[in-house]
């Protein structure tokens, strides 16, 4: 917040409450100097005494405040106390009507949003480790905020409807996130959020709203061209508009979930292969049956419909639609349209359900999705069965109903962010793996799983320099050849090799090297993407940080830990 803010919000509390506060400073005037022309008691001259400006002030402070502490300096006359009879009771008054307009203020809505915004700002400066900034606290942001906590970063979280963000205080973060009820497309607001300052790492723009992810966009390109910005899109006039000022990364859900449906008739284990890397981590992916080629029914055809319906078809599949509304004046080649209720038998029946090859049930209304799954699996029990899920609230129905592919867009997203954010290596591999051919990918992807299990790994990345692996580095530089697979080694027995797999490494003179043998030689500027357990990581970096741990795993044996022990050791 900036310095005028904040006077604007004292100003704000000073014009809410002017009447009353101008009364109680007139009826304090008036007490005080009431007060010192108020004869007092006789002196020993035999004149009357009278209070000082400062003692009538004193006197005056205490009493309209407390019940008082007694008279000061001396006992008052008549005159006095008659006088401080007055002055309590319209203290009393004065205080009572001041009193009563700042607990009216504290209810009015825009000192309390002003309130709001100074904490919000306040808690943003005093954030001095990296930080994302999330716009959008629904499903999908739910999910990327609990990941980037679990990573050990920080969230400033952005969102339009104040009762999504109560949801922040009852999860169970790590660390605290700070949060506002705003506009995330207002530039303002994202200069207050952070987005100008040294520790923000990145602008994610997650909102429902295609125009606020297309403001955010744009403010973060402008305002911090050197962060990452992520913003999602549904709409092609808004993909269009946000790749013409070059925002660096643009997600599409719909699109996303059709390209994977193409790579799983395509190409099944590259498929299972990407899910399984890019899935969340700590949740379990299970391998489905492959996807039939044939006849496709699908129920919807909003922005997802629309783009599965034209990526089928340029598969060379027939599809037949299903939706309430008429068919297109420019129907796609290859699509077929059946007018009607997908959820009943009547138009499934239209539309070929007891003969196709699977049914994509793809509205945005999560009961009509699974109610056309049931009847459709009815139908024709063999039908591959693909079902959008909407809301994670219903989560408990779709797993009840074990369909072949649930298609939940917050997850996509989510993943999509964690994959760009936190693992940069991760989407050239995933780009290459179609490339690889289906034999290499059915092959990895038997080893990896067997290894490591069908539970989502940890992926991450390490370069060999001075910042992130000092120990190795200093063997490196030294003439000393060290092969990947040594430094695999658990640091704690050097027998054990660690729950991870090197999945690829770029090399300094440009070389990328897929699933690389263990006996390739490391190098300076190297740079490997890993997929493992959580505790490989740990392992690894104390590894190639510590110089007695890596002796250690490279030849078996340990170092004396200081150099008075070294000094004593030498033969």
């Amino acid at each position: 917040m900036t310095r005028h803010e904040e006077i604007s919000t004292f100003f704000l509390v000073l014009r809410r409450v002017r009447k009353t506060l101008i009364t109680l400073i007139v009826i304090y005037t008036v007490a005080v100097l009431g007060l010192t022309l108020a004869p007092g008691l006789p002196g020993e001259d035999g004149t009357p005494t009278r209070l000082s400006f400062f003692h009538a002030f004193y006197f005056i402070s205490y009493t309209a405040t407390t019940i008082g502490f007694g008279e000061i300096p001396s006992d008052f006359s008549e005159q006095q106390r008659l006088w401080v009879l007055v002055c309590i009771y319209l203290s009393v008054i004065g205080w009572a009507l001041f009193i009563g307009s700042l607990l009216q203020l504290l209810q009015d809505t825009n000192l309390q949003n002003a309130i709001r915004v100074r904490r919000f700002a306040m808690d943003v400066r005093k954030l001095h480790e990296p930080f994302y900034i999330v716009c959008g606290y629904g499903e999908t942001g739910r999910l990327l905020c609990a990941a980037l906590d679990r990573l050990g970063f920080r969230v400033v979280v952005l969102e339009l409807r104040p009762a999504r963000l109560a949801d922040i205080e009852l999860q169970s973060y790590a660390m605290d996130m700070p949060h506002l009820a705003t506009d995330a497309g207002d530039p303002q607001v994202l200069r207050m959020a952070g987005l100008t300052q040294r520790h923000c790492k990145g602008l994610i723009a997650l909102t429902n709203d295609d125009a606020s992810n297309l403001a955010a966009a744009m403010t973060g390109r402008l305002l911090a061209p050197r962060l990452p910005v992520l913003a999602r899109a549904e709409k092609p006039a808004t993909v269009d508009n946000m790749a013409s000022f070059d925002t660096r990364h643009i997600i599409n859900p719909f699109e996303k979930f059709s390209a994977y449906l193409a790579l799983a008739m395509q190409a099944p284990a590259a498929y299972h292969l990407l899910i399984w890397l890019t899935g969340l981590s700590g949740t379990t992916v299970s391998r489905h049956r492959d996807p039939p080629r044939g006849h496709w029914v699908l129920l919807g055809y909003g922005s997802f419909g629309r783009s599965l319906a034209q990526r089928i078809a340029q598969e060379g599949l027939p599809v037949t639609v299903i939706d309430l509304n008429a068919a297109p004046q420019e129907p796609t080649p290859g699509v077929q349209w059946v007018q009607g209720d997908g959820t009943g038998a009547t138009a499934l029946r239209r539309a070929g359900i007891e003969q196709a090859a699977g049914i994509i049930a793809a509205t945005a209304n999560d009961v009509n999705n699974l109610s056309a799954a049931v009847t459709a699996r009815h139908l024709n029990p063999n039908a591959f069965v693909i079902v959008r899920q909407n809301q994670h609230a219903n989560q408990p129905l779709f797993k009840s109903f074990r369909a072949d592919i649930t298609m939940i867009p917050s997850e996509i997203i989510a993943q999509e962010c964690l994959a760009i954010l936190n693992t940069p290596m991760l989407a050239p591999f995933l780009q290459r793996l179609e490339s690889e051919g289906e034999p290499w990918c059915e092959q990895v992807l038997e080893r990896l799983t067997e290894r490591l299990g069908w539970q989502a790994p940890h992926v991450w990345s390490l370069r060999v320099c001075e910042a992130e692996s000092p120990a190795l580095m200093l063997r490196l530089q030294a003439g000393e050849m060290v092969r990947m697979g040594d430094v695999l080694r658990d640091p704690g027995h050097r027998d054990d090799i660690l729950r991870c797999e090197v999945l690829q490494i770029d090399q300094r003179e440009g070389e990328r090297l897929m699933m690389p043998a263990t006996d390739v030689l490391l190098a300076p500027g190297d740079e490997l993407l890993l997929a493992g357990h959580r505790s490989a990581q740990s392992a690894l970096s104390l590894t190639v940080n510590n110089e007695h741990a890596l002796n250690y795993v490279l030849t078996g044996q340990d170092l004396p830990g200081s150099w008075i022990w070294r000094w004593l050791s030498r033969p």
